[in-house]
């Protein structure tokens, strides 16, 4: 069976290239020319079927590759856990540490080869294969415990005090572990429910998950304040 891939590129004659070389490997490529379309198809795919892998390029029309990435990451799942294959024309190593910081599973510098294209593209998929054999619904970080079926949240088997809303935030920031999320993209995440007024009162819930979760609410280790930002959920254990 064909995989979906979709790529977000400007360059038109590149796109049909790829899309012919990668056809005779049973991929189908579909093509955006800027970053809002990419975004757009990704939420909304032809004919409904998910796509496997985003080839992103850094350099685009109306918006910095960065910032779609950044998007993406911040979609709700399972949107958020597509890999992104990220192309770059510059050779600043400094754009493709950013790439990989912001959320891209690898990178591409151009020019390419075609057959290196393919390559790095299966290699995402196997990784990416491999982490999605192990998913489950229960999130697990060392005593803390989310089930997001039966929805509830425990530290050390101590069922804790949440409201539907602020798991959904819990949910939102532990889905993307690792990953700093503005205020905005935190609310984009869990989109669907009535969003609040004003993005500080996100401040207050994440005082009260605090209060829940960690040992010592005015010390967290989980879920941290990245300042002028917004927050980020640790990966370390317990």
């Amino acid at each position: 069976m064909s995989q979906n891939l979709l790529m977000i590129e400007d360059d038109n004659r590149l796109a049909a290239m790829v899309a012919q070389y990668l056809e005779q490997s049973g991929y189908v490529l579909h093509h955006a020319g800027d970053g809002q379309s990419g975004l757009a198809q990704l939420a909304n795919p032809p004919h409904g079927k998910a796509f496997e892998l985003v080839i992103l390029d850094l350099m685009l029309p109306d918006m910095d590759g960065l910032d779609v990435c950044r998007r993406i990451r911040a979609m709700a799942a399972p949107l958020a856990q597509v890999p992104v294959l990220m192309l770059t024309a510059k050779g600043d190593a400094m754009d493709r540490i950013i790439g990989l910081e912001v959320g891209a599973d690898d990178y591409l510098p151009k020019p390419f080869e075609p057959r290196e294209l393919l390559a790095r593209i299966r290699a995402v998929l196997r990784r990416s294969g491999e982490g999605a054999a192990s998913a489950h619904t229960v999130l697990r970080f060392g005593a803390l415990c989310i089930d997001r079926d039966a929805r509830t949240v425990s530290v050390a088997d101590a069922p804790c005090d949440l409201t539907s809303y602020q798991f959904d935030l819990l949910v939102a920031l532990a889905e993307r572990a690792g990953r700093v999320l503005t205020r905005d993209q935190i609310m984009e995440a869990v989109r669907g429910r009535e969003l609040e007024a004003f993005d500080r009162s996100i401040d207050v819930h994440m005082g009260r998950i605090r209060a829940a979760i960690e040992k010592d609410a005015k010390d967290p280790k989980r879920i941290l304040t990245v300042r002028g930002v917004g927050y980020v959920f640790a990966r370390q254990q317990d």
